[in-house]
């Protein structure tokens, strides 16, 4: 005899919110529940789905205990940043009047900043990310190509086509 058995009408909302869903990771949980509805024993279910014969129990035990609920919720928050928008835009302004003024304005300098002010050292993806966030780009191109060739091999390259 099974331990957990879920009813006809809480298989008609697992459907419901299986196709509902955009989240794989929650659509293959919600889909075990679906095949012990229909009959499939854990480790069948299991090989379906790619999961564990264990992890199928334990995901119908979850839905038992805490209802269809705990599987819909998204329990990854975003905006994991470390100051809010304005306290960013703050800063950031100082440097945007010193590049309106004609400076030059290096990310290293912004980094020292954003440093300071959190206490603590913050990769330099994390300014390249927040510039990004905030509409920042290097507006000024290089003065020359790396790999341009000398002003002989240029000459060089006329004398070559007008023959």
């Amino acid at each position: 005899m099974r331990k957990f058995t879920i009813e006809p009408e809480e298989y008609e909302k697992i459907v419901a919110a299986e196709k509902a869903t955009q989240d794989k990771k929650t659509s293959r949980k919600l889909r075990a529940l679906m095949l012990r509805y229909e009959g499939l024993s854990n480790i069948e279910a299991a090989n379906r789905l790619g999961l564990g014969r264990v992890r199928v129990s334990q995901l119908v035990s979850e839905y038992k205990k805490n209802g269809l609920a705990s599987f819909l919720e998204n329990k990854y928050k975003g905006n994991n940043r470390n100051m809010t928008e304005a306290e960013e835009l703050e800063i950031l302004e100082r440097f945007r009047k010193k590049a309106e003024a004609g400076q030059v304005v290096v990310v290293k300098d912004i980094k020292a900043t954003f440093d300071e002010k959190l206490g603590r050292d913050t990769g330099r993806g994390y300014i390249y990310m927040l510039l990004k966030r905030h509409g920042w780009r290097k507006i000024m191109p290089r003065s020359k190509h790396s790999k341009k060739a000398n002003e002989e091999a240029i000459e060089a390259s006329k004398k070559l086509r007008e023959s």
